[in-house]
């Protein structure tokens, strides 16, 4: 085992390389990645489930949970940025064994905390905590990344992130047993303990470290510099941001808007997380097939259309379209999250070679930047969860329910619709074709339909 700890050689898009050594090597390091970031989102959105047990007693308010969930959510999205150095500094190996063990640190203070007369203030020091869990995605994205060639790059990035995802539901399936059950929130925190020892242990057997990724912590202050990075950033709040978003306000919103008890509101809450993040690797593969820029630009019509049935849904107090439409919502963020992130390898790989680079050479500085961004971008893109919960809460206070919210999130849609046919999509003078290299010396526009 000891001579597995670091791979000084590896070369993913060589066929003979990747056939004879590097599948079974990337298979068996996504699987225990998967393991290890599907906790960590389960921890991350511990707090969405948490606040349905925070009944009366509690002394809280909707507003107060709202904003409780928002900075969970506002520290998992900034974690993500240091996460993604840590892969680079530490190795993916190492750094997973790490971020695993570190999770147990919101999940016991979680437990100590959690009865009637903590104040507001010491849940919310709690939630911070917390927040940590969020960082295990942009870590994983950025470790898996480089273990795949480019053309598996959309179902490996696909399956890593929609694993991971999964942990959403299934801690809100967790939660509607215990609640089922009788039990209180201390027996749903105490299940999740031995599991984060068991995935640090794992992590520690049976992954690898890649020497390709070692020591290059200026990646990322290149991909910063990139505009793509940022643009990346925007329509990934639109597909992750709403995710994660609506994963923490889903049954706040069918507690306070429909008069849910929280049994009830358990019932409903994991429907659309679970087939959001089973749907995400069939958005990644569909973005391999037919271009991530085209997948998610319909995908944003589709999800400001469902916003726009939201919004009458709430209008006329509809509550079976209101959950109806809500998990077609949720699908269609798992679609878009698999597509935007397949275009992020795709648009680095462009821009390699409009720099004149080819073979490894291309491969090599598409991933080296490529896992960079997604670290960046997969934080910004948290930060949408941010601002839907924040959303709902005004909406809340000013309204009494969260039509409001939906408007505002339905303008969000057509603008991020714009930007990606403008960016992505658009050909610049009829008939032409959009390439990824121009030999004319001049920067290309970067308009791929391929990414």
């Amino acid at each position: 085992m000891a001579g597995r700890r670091w791979i000084e050689e590896w070369d993913p898009e060589d066929r003979a390389f990747w056939e004879a050594r590097g599948r079974r090597t990337a298979h068996r390091n996504l699987f225990f990645s998967v393991l290890s970031e599907h906790i960590g989102f389960s921890v991350w959105t511990l707090w969405s489930v948490l606040v349905l047990f925070m009944g009366p007693e509690y002394g809280l308010t909707a507003a107060d949970k709202f904003l409780l969930t928002s900075v969970v959510t506002l520290v998992g999205a900034v974690a993500r940025v240091p996460y993604t150095f840590a892969v680079a500094l530490f190795g993916g190996r190492n750094w997973t064994i790490v971020s695993a063990s570190l999770l147990l640190v919101p999940t016991v203070a979680a437990f100590v905390v959690m009865h009637p007369g903590t104040s507001f203030a010491g849940f919310l020091w709690v939630g911070l905590l917390a927040g940590i869990g969020g960082g295990n995605f942009a870590s994983s994205m950025t470790n898996i990344n480089a273990f795949f060639p480019m053309h598996r790059k959309g179902w490996a990035l696909g399956l890593n992130a929609g694993g991971g995802n999964i942990g959403v539901p299934v801690i809100q399936l967790a939660a509607l047993a215990v609640i089922g059950a009788g039990g209180g929130p201390r027996l749903l925190l105490g299940i999740y303990i031995p599991l984060i020892v068991v995935a640090a242990v794992l992590a520690a057997l049976f992954m690898d470290n890649l020497a390709s990724v070692r020591n290059d912590t200026g990646a990322a202050v290149d991909a910063a510099k990139d505009a793509h990075t940022w643009i990346m950033s925007f329509l990934y709040v639109g597909t992750f941001g709403s995710f994660i978003g609506y994963s923490f306000a889903f049954g706040q919103v069918l507690t306070s808007q429909f008069g849910r008890t929280p049994l009830q509101a358990a019932y409903l809450t994991f429907i659309g997380p679970l087939l959001g993040s089973l749907i995400r690797p069939v958005g990644g593969r569909l973005a391999d097939r037919f271009g991530g820029a085209r997948i998610t630009l319909w995908n944003f019509v589709a999800m400001a259309a469902a916003t726009g049935a939201l919004v009458a849904a709430g209008l006329h107090r509809s509550l079976p379209l209101f959950v109806a439409v809500f998990v077609v919502l949720f699908v269609l963020s798992g679609l878009g999250n698999g597509s935007t992130y397949k275009m992020i390898p795709g648009i680095f790989r462009a821009k390699a070679l409009a720099r004149g680079l080819a073979g490894e050479e291309a491969a090599a500085y598409a991933r080296r930047l490529s896992g960079a961004s997604m670290g960046l971008i997969g934080a910004v893109g948290a930060l949408g969860g941010v601002g839907i919960n924040l959303a709902f809460r005004q909406s809340f206070l000013s309204y009494g329910s969260g039509t409001g919210a939906f408007v505002a999130f339905l303008a969000f849609y057509a603008v991020a619709f714009a930007v990606t046919w403008a960016v992505y999509l658009r050909r610049p003078d009829g008939d032409r074709a959009p390439a990824a290299a121009d030999t004319t010396g001049t920067q290309p526009r970067l308009g791929y339909a391929e990414v």
